[in-house]
């Protein structure tokens, strides 16, 4: 299940998250605090210049003694300010402790690399047959510590959960390390959020965190080749996909082995398209073979302007990919 927007503001379910969260309130409590009383003082200021004559003071007079007094607020404000400044400091540098490094014993390691606009995450076994790329979906089982190293495919992006961890860049050239670890399942938004062209806002993913037969169950399914088509409309279908989006896709099984854009077989199984843009369902899936371009403009998925009877048998193999 998807959590509700306010549990994301007032919880978190990841030792990570569980460390930034509360730091995090703090210093938008002592923001706001500090805002409020710098407005009221400001306010206070101006009604006195205003009861004293307001534009007709002359600027840059000495202060007379009385009136120097009023650096005394200045004084008090500093050192009150000190306090909250060291706490943050002493918070922060305690939190960091807790979510920089990676864990000791990790229970699993994925690779994961940011596109223009898109994500890609590789899973690894024991065996190189054992090894499986999917788009815009982590699967992770809960309770278990996930190592998560970060690429950069072309641009600099960042990779970000809000309640499980906090943001890493991944950076062309570059392996930076993050980890992960869920203790309740659910499903988590994560988004980019380094600016990395037109389409960043809607470069998102999603983590789903489970208990560790139903990943092993996902993972079990996720190793299998797309099912052979069982019908003329089907064969026609994937004749089509792997001729088109062959170019720039992979379907294991098939002949379409680019790895350019996302793996597409098992498609179906993921709960969003385009990067968390469209829900994947029928409609949706049509429009975007279609035409992307409409969709989420700037792209790098061309527009394919199919006839319908064209558009009719790629839809209908691709919904086989599950």
């Amino acid at each position: 299940m998807t959590r509700p927007p306010l549990d994301y503001l007032l919880g978190s379910d990841g030792v990570r998250a569980d460390a930034t969260l509360p730091l995090t309130w703090f210093t938008l409590a002592i923001s706001i605090i500090v805002c409020v009383i710098i407005a009221w003082l400001l306010w206070v200021g101006v009604r006195r210049a205003r009861a004293n004559g307001g534009a007709a003071e002359t600027v840059g007079t000495p202060l007379e003694p009385e009136q120097g007094r009023g650096l005394s607020w200045i004084t008090i404000g500093l050192a009150v300010s000190a306090v909250p400044l060291l706490a943050t400091l002493i918070w922060t540098m305690a939190a960091l402790g807790h979510v920089v490094g990676p864990p000791r014993r990790s229970g699993m390691t994925i690779d994961v690399t940011g596109h223009q606009w898109w994500w890609e995450v590789e899973y690894h076994g024991a065996n190189p047959s054992d090894t499986f790329a999917t788009a815009n979906e982590i699967h992770i089982p809960i309770g278990t510590p996930v190592v998560v190293r970060l690429h950069g495919g072309d641009v600099i992006h960042s990779f970000w959960v809000p309640a499980l961890a906090g943001k890493t860049d991944t950076i062309p050239g570059q392996q930076n390390i993050a980890w992960l670890q869920a203790d309740r399942p659910g499903i988590y938004r994560g988004q980019c959020t380094e600016f990395c062209g037109v389409e960043h806002a809607k470069m998102g993913f999603e983590v789903v965190a489970q208990p560790a037969n139903d990943f092993e169950h996902w993972r079990e399914a996720q190793l299998q080749t797309a099912p052979p088509p069982a019908t003329p409309q089907l064969i026609h279908g994937m004749q089509f996909t792997t001729f088109r989006c062959g170019l720039c896709h992979s379907i294991r099984g098939t002949d379409a082995a680019s790895h350019y854009g996302p793996d597409l077989t098992h498609l179906m199984s993921r709960r969003t398209i385009a990067a968390t843009t469209l829900p994947n369902n029928p409609g949706a899936l049509a429009g975007w073979i279609q035409a992307p371009q409409g969709m989420k403009p700037g792209t790098l998925m061309p527009d394919q302007h199919l006839s319908g009877a064209e558009l009719n048998d790629v839809l209908a193999y691709v919904e086989t990919l599950k």
